[in-house]
């Protein structure tokens, strides 16, 4: 299972590029760099929160996951 602090790690670092790419997208649709980058942070806030819960919900689940041999 995951430490919070790295499942914390990796949902910023996703963000992040998510982030640049909506913001890049955003601009090219709308042709404004003020609307695309609005549009960039709502969805950053929203997938972070939402990428975060993710996480945390497949950490406890067991199905698929494999045990480590036991030493003996």
């Amino acid at each position: 299972m995951e430490s919070k602090k790295r499942s914390l790690a990796k949902a910023v670092s996703w963000q992040l590029i998510g982030l640049v790419s909506m913001a890049v997208l955003g601009e090219l649709f709308t042709g404004s760099f003020f609307a695309g980058s609005e549009l960039a942070l709502t969805s950053c806030a929203f997938g972070f929160v939402m990428y975060i819960l993710h996480e945390r919900v497949w950490a406890a689940v067991r199905w698929g996951g494999k045990t480590a041999p036991s030493a003996g």
